[in-house]
This record gives C-alpha cells, structure tokens and sequence, in this order.
C-alpha cells in the first residue's frame, strides 16, 4: 500500500481542517509578473535582475501601474527608453535593503563553550571570528513592511532572522537549517528559536514555507527541513511546551508535499509514493527573468511556459541549477540547462529527507504521549523505507540513484545526494552502508584536495563540477559518521580536515567565507551559474562551526612552521578582541 494511502484514514480530520492546497500565484504586478518586470528586467537595467525585485515603493502600486502606463503610452511602441526606465525607478523606487532596521542579536556572546574543543590554535581563532559572522549577517524586518506590505517584495516575518549574504537579503529556507544548526553551537537560542518561529509563521499562512522571504519565492519551496530545524532546537533545551506547539505544524508542512509534490511508481508490481520538486508556474523567475527569458527563445509559448516550471521546480530544489535535471532528447541524464526537466525525475535526497521527517514527527510524538499518531508516522516511515529500496537502490553499484520517470529507470551519474540515505539511515540493510561507502570511494570523488565536488559534469552550472558546497559535505560526512567501521571512520575525518582546510585557507587569504568552493584550488571560492559568488555565507559559517565542534580535537589548519601559526593566531585573537 502507498505510504499516502496509509494516511488517509488516520489523518482525514486534519486534511479537512488545513490547508494544504497548491501554492496561490504571487499576484504582485510588479514583483511577480506583468509589463513592468517584463520591461526592466529585460532592459537590463541591473547586474543581477534581484535588484530591481528586491526594490522598495516609494508609492502605492496602483500609483506606480499608472504612471508605468503612461510612460509607455508615449513611448515608440510601447517601449520606454534605457533613460527613461530609469528615471522611472529613480521617481518611483528605493534601493534594496530599505526593509531592515539595525539589529544585534542580544544573545550573541564572546566565549561560547563549543570553542575550547578546538586544539589547534588558529582554527580555535578562526572559529571564534566565525561565530562574530553572526553579528554582520543578523537582520530584523522594519515593521513598516507588516504595516504596508503591498510597498514591498519583503515578506515580514515577527522576529529577527539571519541572511545567507551578499545578494540573499532575506531568510532563505533550507540554509536556516545549517545556519540555525551554528547559532545552538554559538549558544545563540533565542536567535535560532526565533528563526524556527518565524518559519512556523510561514507555514501558518502559506500552508507550506516559500523558498526564501520574498513574495516572488510564494509559488515554490524548498527541501522541507522545518522539522530537523525543531529536533535541533528540542535536543538543545528539551523544552517540551515548544515542541507540542510545532508538531501540528510539522504535520501541515509534511502534508503540503505529499498532497502537491507526490508521485505513485510501480516497481514489480508494488505500487510506492514518493515525492519531487513540481513546481506549476510557467513564467520567468522574477529574480532571474531575463535568464529565463532568453533560455527560452524559439519555443512555442506551451513550450516557453513548460521549460519555464521546470525552472521553477529547479530552483525548488535548491540545486539551481544542475546536470542531475537534465534530460536530453533520447531521455539520457545529459545536455545543457534547456534540458532541463527536473518534474520528470524523482529525487533520492528529498525523499531520504522526508524519511527522516517521517522518523523525527513519529519520535516527538511518542515523546508527546500521542501514540496513535507515532504509530502511523512509523508506519510511513516503514513503507518509505521500502520504496527507497524498491525505487533508488542500484544492487549493482551499491548506491541509491535518482529515478527517471520518462524512462522509468536510474540516473546512474555521480551526485553526492546518491549517499543521502545514509545520512537519513533510510535502509534496512546491514551492508547498504559499507556498500555505499565503497561506491563513493571508487567513484574516485575523494582524491579531490578541497572536497566532493557535486558531480562529475562540467556543465558551467553552480551545481556541477568542480564546485562543492557546504551543506553537501557535511551531509556526507554525517552518513559516513553513522557507519561503524574504521575505514568509514577514517574517510569521515579526512573529508572534515580537507573542508576546514579549503574555508581557513580562503578565510586568511580574502577574509570571507564563500558559499562555494572550488575543489581543484585551496581556498578558491566556486563558480559558474547565474551570478557571482556570494560571500558571507551562512551556512558556510553553520557547516564549520559543526565540524570545529564535532572534530576540534583532531583538526588541523595546516600552518607551516610554529610560529607561522603563532602570529595567525595573535593577529586573528586581536581582531575578534576589538570586534
């Protein structure tokens, strides 16, 4: 029986009093669609097209639409002048950044407890800068944005949150989940409580959480870590009131992807419920409209408005973009970003992530007393368990591999999320983890110096080779950790001790953290995609301080002589002094 099928008998009284249906379209005018976007952002007014999105009124959007009319009523064909475009958005808008008001959270202390695990003198410094990172990237949402919301793209949410950076001025979803994972380390709860709050706030009006904080993310989320988020929090301060307020929210969050992101496939005759990225909005994204507007030229308008979704189900993802959607003409997992169709791929990543949900919300459950609810999540989690292996489970490669639904088979390419359902412990079997392990490494993707690059495909997208992102290693690491053998043991370390070295080394040479690196280059930051690398970077920040944590005691920075490190060492103890 499908793991949805299951709950429908238990779960039908909460089905008829939620909410869970498709996201509503972003009805904005200006941020999410309409002449306007079309006309600026196709000028090419701006770097990036996020700018102008993330720009503020200066009058209500009526007044705007108007004089927007009006400019163009005059103008040859309909179509205003580069000048005269921007001497409209000097009249009738404000820059970017208009919506914060200053903030320092009042938590943040200089000596959390987590530093004095770090021997090596310069990561211990190093670390304690980091943890001073959450200072620069804390923001606090004018309330002037819950009073007139319709003057800006800003969504507000009650408390305080922390960005990514650089361009990501908003709360972003699933790089909270590491970001919140460094502020419990940073011993900064109330911040990481507030940030939980604020997502439960989202779900209670969207029915689901956007991809990021903004009006023009409301069609689209992203992997659901909401419920991890909470478990982190609860194993931190055992607070039982807070987490018998979130799990009914953690319950409407769940049921929002199986009701909209599930899909049935039968294998051997079983029938199984899994979940995937679908995204129903065939329009450019707003903040990369003329991207997607060029990508998209020569296709019919179904076809425009189709390659459009799948753009759409891919920045769901949070792998925006990648070789892993890419599905050629002759259904191979190959071609360019035109090939994209990730509505027609089934990911092993978020399904071993709702495994894990499905295990989280059954366990808060018995911790609650709500048995019968434990037992039905139990129940999910068991027929989940089955449908991983029946689905992702290659016997001959020993790994898990995404499923096509065009070809009804594997995507059988490197991409760390083949390695997801160790970190989920989402197999029954005993040898499935050794296996695995033996896969990655003759998959020869640990010879690399900096990391596990993100596939094997120089595609020239963000989400490819030869970059390496945060969250994937530690996600990585994490499964290996779970394995019970001296070589897993070994492989986890190693991975530790390239990563912390590959930030540290570009931490002293540029004195930033990169959301990305490149892993032929120590300390190179990665590149590729639609825009720039961006510096900051929460989860960079939130990825090491859990390594520095977790491997302090072993991890070196691999300073040169002595007293090399030693002037390091002063150098950095002085800055965090006087910060």
């Amino acid at each position: 029986m499908a793991v949805f099928q299951i709950w429908i008998p238990v779960l039908l009284p909460l089905l008829l009093e939620t909410t869970c249906a498709l996201p509503p379209p972003c009805h904005s005018p200006i941020y999410c669609s309409g002449a306007l976007l079309k006309q600026v952002q196709l000028a090419k007014l701006f770097d990036d097209d996020k700018h102008f999105v993330d720009m503020k009124l200066k009058e209500p959007p009526e007044k705007v639409l108007s004089a927007f009319h009006n400019l163009t009523s005059g103008a040859p064909g309909g179509k205003p002048s580069v000048a005269q475009l921007r001497e409209f958005l000097d009249s009738f808008f404000e820059a970017p950044g208009q919506e914060f008001e200053p903030w320092t959270p009042a938590d943040w202390h200089s000596g959390p407890l987590f530093l004095e695990r770090i021997s090596d003198p310069s990561l211990r410094s190093w670390a304690a800068e980091l943890h001073a990172l959450w200072k620069s990237l804390g923001r606090k949402v004018r309330a002037d944005v819950k009073n007139h919301p319709e003057l800006y793209s800003q969504i507000y949410t009650p408390n305080p949150i922390i960005v990514p950076g650089g361009r990501f001025r908003e709360l972003y979803y699933w790089d909270s989940y590491w970001v919140i994972n460094g502020l419990l380390l940073s011993e900064m709860k109330d911040t990481a409580r507030g940030m939980i709050d604020n997502f439960f706030h989202l779900v209670r009006r969207y029915g689901f959480i956007p991809n990021g904080g903004r009006v023009y993310y409301e069609q689209r989320s992203q992997p659901p870590f909401l419920t991890l988020m909470v478990e982190s929090y609860y194993q931190s301060t055992l607070d039982k009131e807070f987490l018998r307020g979130a799990v009914d929210l953690l319950e409407q969050e769940y049921l929002f992807w199986m009701r909209n992101r599930s899909v049935s496939i039968e294998i051997q005759g079983a029938l199984h419920t899994l979940n995937q990225y679908s995204v129903q909005a065939g329009e450019p994204r707003p903040e990369s409209y003329s991207d997607d507007w060029e990508l998209a030229e020569g296709l019919t308008e179904a076809g425009k408005q189709a390659m459009w979704a799948e753009l759409q189900s891919g920045a769901e993802s949070g792998w925006d973009f990648s070789s892993r959607w890419f599905i050629d003409g002759e259904g191979q997992n190959r071609g360019t970003l035109r090939d994209t169709r990730t509505r027609l791929i089934v990911p092993v990543d978020l399904n071993t992530l709702l495994c894990r949900n499905e295990r989280t919300i059954a366990s808060f459950h018995r911790t609650l007393g709500n048995l019968e609810m434990a037992e039905q999540f139990e129940l999910a989690l068991e027929n989940r368990v089955k449908a991983v292996r029946a689905v992702f489970w290659d016997e001959s490669l020993g790994a898990w591999f995404d499923y096509s639904l065009q070809t009804n088979s594997s995507h059988q390419a490197f991409y760390p999320s083949n390695l997801a359902p160790l970190w989920a412990q989402c197999f029954s079997e005993p040898s499935a983890g050794e296996r695995a392990l033996r896969y990655l490494q003759d998959s020869g993707m640990l010879g690399y110096r900096n990391g596990v690059p993100t596939s094997q495909m120089e595609s020239g997208e963000q989400w490819d080779y030869p970059n390496a992102w945060p969250p994937l290693q530690l996600m990585i690491i994490e499964g290996l950790m779970k394995l019970s053998s001296e070589k897993a043991e070994q492989v986890t370390f190693d991975l530790a001790q390239k990563w912390i070295r590959t930030n540290w080394a570009a931490y002293q040479r540029d004195k930033a953290m990169f959301e990305k690196y490149d892993v032929n280059g120590d300390g190179k930051p990665g590149g590729g995609g639609e825009y720039d690398v961006q510096l900051g970077f929460g989860w960079t920040n939130g990825v090491a301080l859990q390594l520095l944590n977790q491997f302090g005691g072993q991890l070196t920075s691999g300073c040169p002589p002595l007293h090399t490190c030693l002037l390091v060492w002063l150098v950095s103890a002085a800055l965090v002094f006087f910060m």
